[in-house]
This record gives structure tokens, C-alpha cells and sequence, in this order.
């Protein structure tokens, strides 16, 4: 019989505070980040970032409340969640028509 040992960090609990983001780790350690990382739950209610799953036996969280997850590694590594979209893209002028142009007679 073998005894499989993972080395991959897992969350046991997780608290998120007006300033920061707060993983529990199942190694003792207690990991933090800061709360703008999430555009998502520096968005979201008191209400709607204290009801998280913790999900993949550990690997991250989900707030189903605003759609977020969090996982321990992108915790560990330093990797923020994405931009809102409407701040990721520049913004373009009108399109251009798709109409062929028609010449005067």
C-alpha cells in the first residue's frame, strides 16, 4: 500500500478584509494578498465574500455570488485576477461600414 503526498498548497479556510485576501493553507501557513488583486470581490458585499466553497480538495475557492475563484498557487505565485473587461480593452472608434461604396453617377 502507498501513500500518496501531495506537495501542491491547500486552503482550509479563507477571510477576505477590506485591504486583503486571507488563505488558510493545511501546512500551517497563512498566505495573503491584496483585496484589488480580486476587481471582483473588491467589488462585492460583505455578504457576497464571506460565502465561498473551498473547491478542488483544497486547490482554490469560488464565491458563486459574483462568479470568482482564487487559487492557492496563483496566491503563492503572485498572479492577480484579470481586469474587469470593460477596463482591458482600449477603447475603438465607430466601425466602419460594411456597405460597398457606391459611386455617383
Amino acid at each position: 500500500m502507498s501513500t500518496v503526498v501531495s506537495d501542491m498548497p491547500r486552503i482550509i479556510n479563507m477571510r477576505v478584509t477590506d485591504d486583503s485576501i486571507a488563505a488558510e493553507l493545511a501546512d500551517g501557513r497563512t498566505i495573503s494578498v491584496p483585496l484589488a488583486w480580486s476587481w471582483r470581490l473588491s467589488e462585492a458585499t460583505p455578504a457576497q465574500r464571506s460565502n465561498f466553497e473551498i473547491i478542488g480538495s483544497g486547490l482554490g475557492v469560488h464565491w458563486p455570488d459574483i462568479d470568482e475563484d482564487i487559487s492557492a498557487t496563483g496566491m503563492l505565485f503572485g498572479i492577480p485576477a484579470r481586469p474587469h473587461k470593460s477596463s482591458a480593452r482600449p477603447k475603438r472608434g465607430p466601425r466602419p461600414s460594411l456597405k460597398p461604396a457606391t459611386t455617383p453617377a
